[in-house]
């Protein structure tokens, strides 16, 4: 099996557990599904007994036909009312799996070390993330209203006409759908690279953007607003070559597809033009099989964009996943305790750390800070005065040495409760896109509007 068809499989293998919580829904959906094919199918089968009574007894014309045509109707509003049963059914499995996931995606970032925000562009995971989540609803939504409801049909048409007709329709239909599907497969995925470099190219380019615009202040001290602008039109001619690519190669698949679909009705409505020059086929069973060609042709005509749709998807699923698969570089040991702040004394042992191994930042470093009482650490730029306040926070562990806080070793607390018991006013003003005073009660969510307004007067920004 080839590599990219294991990877498919294995990120469909990952929705799963998902999707099976809303088992009971997704059963439903199919129930309805599979009504709504048999009721489809039943109108042809109508429709060929109408037109042959028309064309055979115009006195039983005037009466039996009544029936059958309220039951064509029937049928038609039958398979209407099944598909929107479907969809209404469907819609909590597909959105709430969409919402699972982006939660969990979230809670997964923000576990993952500082490092690793450090060194990826936020613009390149927030795009993997929004291509991710809304792909995963349009993969739900063509496999269950396009996939297996095509699928259920052709069974359903194949087997009409083999029982009823001569073998031959079967088989060719059967035939000319395998050689569509084969060859849109084929076709499909050796266009995927283009799908795969524009999506590249893509978050090449948002990264770009994002970076420029976060980066304001300083474009506007330099005068670079024409070089941010070259530097974001060369990114969007590299994903333009590539949409372009794409599109070209699926607009040759869209053609092929439409050839093979013309050769195999040519073939079969030959064959049921002669059956009915021969007497044995009726004019209502010329209809049926140009209708259920119709019926089956037209939808299996969007199979191409389909399928390149759900790889797209799985595609972009799997970028996301890939971050999911990123292990947390800092973890809770086995057996972590909660730290009880008390009186809060801290001690730096012999601690060595660097980001990188050939440059190291800290080595040797020990002091204490005693309960109540206050430390400067005074130094150049670099000499790794934040880079403290890092491992203190456990963003990092150091590489040897320990710290402690009551003579626990911060190894041993728990993330959570360490980051709890102790505040800081960060190097850098850091505001979130909300009101100063959601910015405020950030420290304490909960904080009555009291707390919130005298922490404001102390910071000499309350009017």
């Amino acid at each position: 099996m080839p590599s990219d068809s294991r990877q498919d499989w294995r990120t469909i293998k990952s929705l799963l557990p998902y999707l099976w919580n809303y088992r009971f829904r997704a059963g439903l959906a199919i129930g309805s599904l599979i009504l709504s094919k048999f009721a489809n199918v039943s109108v042809p089968l109508i429709l060929k007994e109408i037109v042959d009574i028309f064309d055979q007894n115009h006195e039983a014309a005037l009466v039996l036909p009544l029936g059958l045509l309220v039951g064509y109707g029937l049928m038609r509003a039958g398979s209407a009312l099944f598909n929107e049963l479907r969809d209404g059914i469907f819609a909590k499995v597909r959105h709430g799996i969409v919402r699972e996931i982006s939660i969990h995606f979230m809670e997964h970032l923000h576990n993952l070390s500082l490092r690793f925000h450090l060194d990826r562009k936020t613009g390149g995971i927030t795009r993997d993330m929004e291509r991710g989540t809304r792909s995963i609803s349009s993969l739900f939504n063509m496999l269950l209203f396009n996939i297996i409801p095509t699928l259920v049909e052709v069974t359903l048409i194949a087997t009409i006409l083999l029982a009823n007709y001569n073998p031959w329709f079967a088989i060719i239909t059967f035939g000319t759908v395998g050689i569509y599907i084969t060859t849109t497969f084929l076709i499909t995925n050796w266009r995927m690279k283009f799908r795969v470099e524009m999506n590249q190219r893509d978050s090449e380019a948002s990264t770009r953007a994002v970076d420029s615009l976060i980066n304001y202040e300083t474009v506007k001290y330099f005068g670079n607003e024409r070089y941010e602008l070259d530097q974001y039109d060369e990114q969007m001619r590299s994903w333009e070559s590539a949409a372009v690519k794409s599109q070209t190669s699926m607009s040759a698949l869209n053609f092929v597809q439409a050839f093979i679909i013309a050769i195999g009705v040519t073939i079969i409505m030959v064959m049921a033009g002669q059956g009915v020059v021969d007497g044995e086929m009726s004019l209502g069973d010329l209809v049926l099989v140009n209708t259920f060609l119709l019926q089956l042709f037209i939808p299996l005509g969007f199979l191409g964009v389909v399928y390149s749709q759900i790889k797209h998807s799985l595609s972009d699923i799997d970028m996301m996943f890939q971050l999911l698969e990123k292990k947390p570089e800092i973890v809770d040991r086995e057996g972590a305790t909660t730290l009880d702040a008390g009186r809060g004394e801290i001690h730096f042992n012999q601690v060595d750390f660097a980001y990188n191994a050939d440059r190291p930042i800290l080595h040797d470093i020990s002091f204490s800070v005693p309960a109540g009482r206050k430390v400067a650490v005074v130094g150049q730029s670099g000499s790794g005065k934040s880079t403290l306040a890092r491992l203190l926070f456990r963003f990092y562990e150091p590489q040897s040495g320990s710290i402690t806080i009551n003579g626990t070793n911060t190894l041993e607390i728990t993330q959570h409760s360490l980051r709890a018991a102790i505040g800081i006013v960060p190097q850098d003003t850091v505001l979130f896109n909300h009101t100063i005073g959601y910015n405020i009660e950030y420290a304490r969510p909960g904080a009555t509007q009291t707390e919130v307004e005298e922490a404001a007067r102390m910071a000499n920004i309350h009017d």
